[in-house]
């Protein structure tokens, strides 16, 4: 018995001997391994991750720039930088997202919808990239995040700025309007992505915010905080301050833009005033207007759809991308063309019976029983279609598309905003392509007096009408006059290539439109030596008048849906003796250029040249008396 309890206990001891050994070597291979992987962190990659170490506490960031500001040139502010109360949180100081959000709710509003985008935003931006959660905050609000902010980690209160437009829908278009950037625009920002993404970080969307997004933005600056292990700041070690976009002035007299959106009142269109010579935008008006601030601290989805849905779509703006058939006003390109071609000289003359025939079909004059024998002076000044039917007939549509080019109708403008739109001056070649027809002498009778496919934007006929005006030299329209303080010099002139004569023989059947009597705007004239204008009406139709509803009557505009009635323009220039401005007007379904688009085309002349008072007898007897506005401007001069 003894003996097999001594063997026991052996084999116990031998056992346990074994294990502990095994032990003990798991231990010190554990050891080990620890002790040489501790030798790695610190001894032989010790530098390296004491540089991560250290970037965790010490973060850089980029500093939003100054966005640059734009005032017009009689000096008012057009777009400047408000002072911005913002929360901001920074995602990878924050565990739990959504407690932290539970938090801030306490102390400002986040409702529902504000809270679901912003989570799901949360979700979608890098950790390292900052959230806007709240910005334009009442100072009470702003103030109590700032009292809460040590129980708040990865929240940020922060005092920015935010864009404002003091003119309001007087500039919408014009100047446009700043947004957050897209992730689309991030994309395409390239290096200054993370710049554009900055809390409170807008960019240019539309108008010459957009153009301009480059100059305006400036150039980001940088900031180093050492930050404790919550993410809160401890102290700003190094600030580096970007360096603040470009002050633009701009071309447009602000007193006669705000008159030219007054003038238009209710109306659809858009009026266009450029200086014949350099080019400069003195007045770019597109109406109804909108007013851009929406944009910048958010829109309710109700005043969307208002914007939206609205008939007269307030969101276009008319004076470079709405194209319409320019109507009688491209009779002056008719006559210039046929002219240049050798075909006809000025004493060229027609007998208008009403209409003209071009085989079976019958083109009519828009007055009914005809105009009698016209000259090329008393076709202008009455607008008689036949005589321009039969020019047009006369040169041929290629022809006339490659005189119509020279005056900037279906050329591009090259005035920068990304919304402007060449129109369209169609020949031969363009139908071929386009509608794989040819083309048929009728469509060239139809274009001979603005009509058919040709199309035109207001600052595209401002821009006919200013060529007309000089002499026939290629001026362009531009809007910027300054870049912070600099004066940007003017584009050369060049001339079109149009005999001299040809162009004075046009400018004096502009003159007697309007100051002679029979003229079609004879009751909208400037009756003051020197400073007479020369214009040219225009009705654009944007219906089919059937042969049967021309037995019966043609349906007068009053008459009409808003929607199926003509379009009314108006061109000219000032002074007829030494022009200097050039300006068109377009009223969308006005109906005659003559009663609706020739007195605002006069008013606001007069406007540019007597901004505070007009003078006695500058308007006719019997005419329709200057229209007045309300106005914080009267002490502008006319070229401030």
């Amino acid at each position: 018995m003894a003996m097999r309890r001594y063997r026991s206990n052996e084999h116990d001891r031998s056992v346990f001997s074994r294990r502990a050994l095994v032990l003990f070597g798991a231990q010190g291979a554990l050891a080990t391994a620890l002790g040489a992987r501790m030798y790695q962190l610190q001894i032989v990659e010790g530098e390296k991750y004491a540089a991560r170490a250290d970037r965790a506490r010490i973060r850089p960031s980029l500093l939003a720039p100054v966005r640059g500001q734009i005032v017009s040139r009689d000096g008012k502010p057009l777009a400047v930088n408000r002072h911005n109360y913002r929360i901001v949180l920074y995602r990878e100081d924050v565990e739990e997202v959504e407690e932290t959000l539970d938090r801030l709710s306490d102390l400002i509003p986040l409702p529902p919808l504000r809270r679901k985008a912003l989570t799901e935003e949360i979700r979608r931006t890098r950790a390292f990239l900052p959230v806007v959660i709240a910005e334009n905050l009442k100072w009470e609000e702003f103030a109590e995040v700032n009292a809460n902010a040590p129980a708040l980690a990865g929240i940020s209160p922060e005092l920015g700025l935010t864009r404002h437009y003091p003119e309001a829908d007087f500039t919408g278009h014009l100047v446009g309007y700043v947004a957050a950037a897209s992730e689309r625009d991030v994309e395409r920002a390239g290096k200054d992505g993370a710049l554009i993404k900055l809390p409170g970080m807008r960019i240019g969307k539309s108008g010459v915010e957009r153009v301009e997004e480059i100059a305006l933005r400036g150039k980001a600056g940088l900031s180093r905080v050492e930050k404790d292990a919550h993410g809160r700041p401890i102290r700003e070690l190094e600030r580096r301050e970007g360096t603040p976009g470009e002050d633009l002035t701009l071309t447009v007299n602000m007193a006669l833009q705000k008159y030219a959106m007054q003038r238009m009142g209710e109306e659809s269109g858009a009026v266009v005033v450029m200086d014949i010579y350099d080019g400069d935008v003195l007045a770019m008006a597109s109406t109804p207007g909108f007013d851009p601030n929406g944009f910048v601290l958010g829109l309710s989805q109700k005043d969307w759809l208002s914007l939206r849905d609205n008939e007269k779509k307030p969101l276009s703006n008319k004076a470079v991308s709405g194209l319409y058939p320019p109507g009688s006003t491209f009779k002056m390109v008719v006559a210039m063309a046929a002219m240049e071609a050798g075909l006809v000289g000025p004493g060229h003359s027609v007998y208008c019976g009403g209409h003209i025939e071009l085989g079976s079909h019958r083109f009519h004059c828009w007055k009914r029983g005809g105009h009698g024998t016209m000259n090329l002076h008393q076709g202008l000044k009455q607008s008689c279609d036949v005589y321009f039917y039969d020019l047009a007939k006369r040169i041929g549509i290629d022809k006339l598309a490659e005189t119509a080019r020279k005056f900037g109708i279906g050329v591009l403008p090259e005035i920068g905003l990304v919304d402007a739109k060449a129109g369209l001056m169609p020949d031969k070649t363009w139908k071929r392509a386009k509608l794989k027809e040819p083309w048929y002498p009728g469509e060239t009778l139809h274009a001979g007096i603005g009509q058919g496919y040709l199309l035109g934007s207001p600052l595209q006929l401002a821009v006919m009408a200013a060529r007309i005006a000089n002499g026939g030299y290629e001026v362009h329209p531009r809007l910027v006059r300054s870049r912070n303080g600099e004066r940007v010099r003017s584009r050369s002139l060049r001339g079109t290539g149009i005999d001299k004569a040809h162009v004075e023989a046009v400018q004096r059947g502009m003159y007697g439109v309007v100051n002679e009597p029979g003229g079609t705007a004879y009751r909208s004239r400037i009756a003051l030596a020197g400073h007479e204008m020369c214009g040219k009406t225009g009705t654009a139709q944007v219906r089919r008048i059937t042969t049967a509803e021309r037995a019966t009557g043609v349906l007068k505009n009053s008459e009409l849906p808003w929607k199926e009635r003509d379009h009314a323009l108006f061109v000219a220039f000032t002074p007829a003796d030494d022009p200097r401005y050039a300006i068109s007007v377009i009223v969308e379904h006005g109906g005659g250029g003559s009663k609706v688009a020739a007195p605002i085309a006069r008013d606001v002349l007069l406007k540019l040249k007597f901004p505070t008072e007009i003078p006695e007898g500058a308007i006719p007897a019997g005419a329709d008396p200057v229209f007045t506005a309300e106005t914080d401007d009267e002490d502008e001069s006319e070229d401030a």
